[in-house]
């Protein structure tokens, strides 16, 4: 036995010496004094964990904390914010942490809070349209939701609730005091929401996030107490674990000196504090329909969609035309933007634009109106918008010719008065055919369509000649003419000749 105890005391020697030999050359390639425990927590791995505790001085503590159980991608740069990715219809766990400092909120203490878990977008075009885009979704899905809680894997969660008109949001009450977690499924993919224009396009990116409340006095619960998002993007199965898969591959590929402007990988997503959604206590408290709201600036936030008929087209009748013309003022009241856009043709999207004065509508520019509208609508808005009118094929100058004086006293020739100025009047031809130089002669020189029987042209030694399609189409830009009118032989109607 004292052989044994004797054996014991000189491994255990051996060893002690040995990891004192192993520690005795760290620091020495660095130079006395070159290594400190600041250069080690400014590593890269220790950056998330940081970002996430409070200073000394701070006096804002987040009374919650969730946490996503899925890894974020590695291929995000360090100052940028994480990205998830999900597979379609796979539970993930969030966990509902109480983070509360002893002593904080005791009137939540022993009672019930609500949480409310959205998937919306986090492209702020696509806010714009957000009531749009999921109406489309339900339409192509019917019966399916966006979002939707794994009940029988959750724990903790009571009274879950889901709206009919709000496939995207979920809501439960819990006990911040007791192991709360809850298992969301997103149903609907990031490719489902792209312009489709292109082959293998990337998917929009969508956001997670979670608002939760105290009951106020009457008892319900609308007093906002947390508020805290993730990004994320929404592949169909297994899709989410080939990209992570390939992010990894091509992070491993990079230099050493690469790898440090990156974000490790985590095995968790940790949601970080953000505004409350707008309107999020009211959206179920009062049961009733309401449009997805959006991320933008409370000047851009209006997205709503109010109950109303006032953007049929049969009350087109009934609009007041600016007093500005035709074009959309920045000075414009809502009102008047939406009388605008009924006058324009764009009755179908004054329900969307429904709190746009004209500022906010001039604000737009050519990509976000695409997005909003499609390619075509939204070209044509654009346009419409900055006065962008379609450019004439063809613009000639035509002056009605003044009679001489021996033609006023026989009572002669065209019908106009005497004395006056020759002056020029611009056609602008859009269509290079007679009849258009017709109408947009009539138009200008007031004369009834109806009368005009035939358009000529004087040719060389005073002959007419029928301006016919193909003579349009090779007058010469800006040519300039005489215009006068004879009566016809029949006494129904007149000529026109073009001198």
């Amino acid at each position: 036995m004292a052989w044994v105890l004797k054996m014991d005391e000189v491994i255990e020697s051996g060893l002690v010496h040995e990891f004192d030999a192993s520690l005795s050359g760290i620091g020495q390639e660095l130079g006395a004094g070159a290594y400190s425990m600041s250069d080690v927590l400014a590593l890269p791995i220790f950056k998330q964990e940081d970002s996430n505790l409070p200073l000394d001085g701070d006096t804002e503590h987040p009374p919650f904390q969730y946490v996503m159980c899925a890894a974020t991608s590695p291929a995000v740069k360090l100052h940028d914010e994480t990205l998830t990715y999900l597979n379609q219809g796979q539970s993930y766990e969030i966990r509902m942490l109480d983070n509360r400092k002893m002593g904080d909120m005791p009137e939540i203490c022993g009672k019930l809070v609500k949480s409310i878990i959205r998937v919306v977008f986090h492209d702020r075009r696509l806010q714009y349209t957000e009531h749009q885009q999921l109406e489309g979704w339900k339409w192509n899905r019917p019966g399916d939701r966006l979002l939707d809680l794994d009940i029988p894997m959750s724990v903790g969660i009571i009274d879950t609730r889901t709206n009919p008109s709000q496939l995207n949001a979920v809501e439960f009450l819990w006990d911040p005091a007791k192991y709360t977690s809850a298992f969301i499924q997103v149903h609907c993919i990031s490719t489902e929401f792209t312009p489709r224009k292109h082959g293998g396009e990337k998917g929009v990116p969508f956001r997670i996030q979670i608002d939760t409340f105290k009951q106020n006095e009457n008892g319900e619960y609308t007093d906002h107490l947390h508020s805290a998002s993730c990004q994320i993007k929404v592949f169909k199965p297994k899709g989410a674990d080939r990209k992570q898969k390939t992010d990894r591959e091509k992070m491993e590929k990079r230099t050493a000196h690469e790898k440090e402007k990156y974000q490790p990988s985590y095995d968790t997503t940790i949601l970080t504090e953000c505004s409350p959604w707008p309107d999020a206590p009211t959206a179920y408290v009062n049961n009733s329909p309401s449009t997805a709201p959006t991320f933008a600036s409370p000047q851009q936030s209006t997205c709503s969609v109010p109950d109303s008929n006032s953007s049929s087209p049969n009350h087109q009748g009934d609009a007041v035309p600016q007093a500005s013309g035709e074009q959309l003022q920045p000075s414009a009241t809502i009102q008047e933007t939406r009388q605008w856009l009924l006058k324009n043709r764009f009755s179908s999207y004054t329900r969307l634009f429904s709190n746009f004065s004209g500022a906010d509508l001039l604000k737009l520019t050519k990509e976000d109106l695409v997005q909003i509208c499609g390619a075509a609508d939204g070209i044509r808005l654009y346009n419409s918008l900055k006065s962008r009118s379609v450019r004439p094929r063809l613009t000639i100058y035509v002056c009605q010719e003044q009679p001489s004086p021996t033609q006023q006293a026989a009572g002669g020739g065209g019908e106009n008065g005497g004395g006056t100025p020759c002056v020029y009047h611009a056609i602008y031809l859009e269509e290079m055919v007679a009849s258009e130089v017709a109408r947009k002669l009539a138009l200008v020189f007031n004369i009834p369509l109806h009368q005009i029987n035939q358009v000529y042209r004087q040719g060389p030694t005073g002959i007419h000649i029928l301006v016919s399609d193909q003579m349009v189409q090779n007058i010469q830009d800006e040519s300039c003419f005489l215009f006068s009118t004879v009566k016809a032989e029949n006494g129904g109607g007149i000529h026109i000749i073009l001198k």
